[in-house]
């Protein structure tokens, strides 16, 4: 197996079973996404438990579970574990005393994409690529610029025009190669895919190499460990490409076969999107397995603007297997949720989290979810990064007026979520 690590066995195409060489730079079969595939015997022969977690607290201390094994070196900025927080107030809104936000927010590039872009990225490295190019609605362009630049690697990046402020300054300032586009994330991507061929540039789109799931997996077996090796209910998690949600099914389920999990029952798996852009949702809903393309596709969310996204029949897969749902917000609730949350929790919850909240809601009215359940939703990225998704004014204070004039005028305010 050449200089890869003696865990890989082979690359698997998702859509047919199809074997590839791990040697090779691989990229899609049929048209589809490509699974990375182990030796769990041998993992389980050589490593434990015990020995990950006596390693330091970062990604890279899964590398068994990783396409790096021993022998790749990671391009790395420091990713740490993201925390799980207990969320007491929140959770008494919704009558669930035992609600959990896992804040990806605290990664290095603001946002959960730092895994998938970080190992993404190692492993383009390690295969000789000069040159990446990626389509993105928002953060996976800065985590892609900033770990390009930490790699010496030359970074391509094209965006919608409104793609938030901070998005574009960040790649800006990493120094990729940025440009804003006349469409949506499948436009941009359909741009790099027709350039490809006479630039060399090399996709890093979602789930069009098989190692940003990789990445994303370790959201998983984070998971998994930092609640004792006994997985929650239900995991609420944002779903744009859906390579987070796909990469942590496939991390129980390595977890299960190595015999690391403490329980038999798996999370119920539930995707969530804003109904202004639910191609998942409604392939759900229609019981089908692959997604129709979403028109006018619109949301503040920016990273659940994905009209079309190429994994769609992994994603489905995932959810059905864990008997989860597929969930659409109103995106007309999306700025309340996201200030009731942070109001309630003190994390900063970005719109994407914020449309789990609004799923939260309808399935805890629905009783889908149980007051005793153990329920995790996932932080994906930062606030701050969203600056454009909050509409608000706040009101002026007066210094000529008294003092009791304007604790008065403080005191009158009400906090309004």
């Amino acid at each position: 197996m050449g200089n890869m690590p003696r865990y890989v066995t082979h690359i698997e195409s998702a859509i047919d079973g199809t074997h590839f060489d791990p040697d090779q730079i691989q990229t899609l079969h049929e048209g589809r996404p490509l699974w990375v595939k182990y030796d769990l015997p041998a993992i389980q022969s050589a490593v434990d438990r015990q020995t990950v977690m006596n390693r330091p607290p970062n990604l890279w201390r899964y590398r068994e579970l990783l396409p790096v094994g021993d022998v790749i070196q990671p391009v790395s900025l420091g990713e740490g574990m993201s925390p799980i927080i207990e969320c007491e107030n929140l959770g008494r809104q919704f009558d669930l005393p035992n609600l959990l936000i896992k804040d990806e927010s605290q990664l290095p590039a603001g946002s959960f994409k730092s895994r998938g872009l970080s190992m993404a990225i190692t492993m383009a490295k390690h295969f000789g690529v000069e040159t990446v190019a990626i389509p993105t609605a928002g953060n996976a362009g800065g985590a892609t610029a900033l770990y390009a630049a930490r790699a010496g690697m030359e970074s391509v990046v094209l965006m919608p025009s409104d793609t938030p402020a901070i998005n574009q300054i960040e790649c800006f300032l990493a120094g990729a190669k940025t440009f804003l586009v006349n469409g949506l994330i499948n436009d941009c991507g359909k741009l790099i895919g027709t350039a490809k061929e006479q630039t060399g540039w090399f996709d890093l789109s979602t789930l069009k190499e098989p190692y940003r799931i990789e990445g994303k997996k370790t959201m998983g077996l984070e998971l998994a460990e930092q609640m004792n090796w006994k997985l929650p209910d239900v995991i609420l998690y944002p779903t744009g490409g859906g390579t987070g949600l796909i990469g942590m099914w496939k991390a129980f389920n390595e977890l299960r076969e190595l015999g690391w999990l403490e329980s038999d029952t798996m999370p119920r798996m539930v995707s969530v999107q804003s109904d202004g852009c639910c191609p998942i949702v409604r392939a759900f809903e229609s019981g089908e397995r692959f997604a129709e393309p979403f028109e006018n596709a619109a949301t503040i969310a920016s990273g659940l603007r994905v009209p079309v996204a190429v994994g769609d029949f992994m994603i489905l897969d995932a959810v059905a297997e864990s008997g989860g749902q597929a969930v659409a917000a109103a995106e007309s609730g999306l700025q309340h949720w996201q200030r009731q949350a942070i109001a309630a929790t003190g994390i900063s919850i970005c719109p994407e989290t914020a449309a789990c909240i609004g799923a939260l809601e309808k399935l805890r009215n629905d009783n889908w979810i149980k007051s005793d359940e153990t329920v995790v939703v996932f932080n994906t990225g930062a606030a701050q990064k969203y600056v454009e998704a909050v509409d608000y004014s706040l009101p002026s204070i007066d210094r000529s007026q008294s003092i009791e004039e304007i604790i008065q005028q403080i005191e009158a305010t009400a906090l309004t979520t």
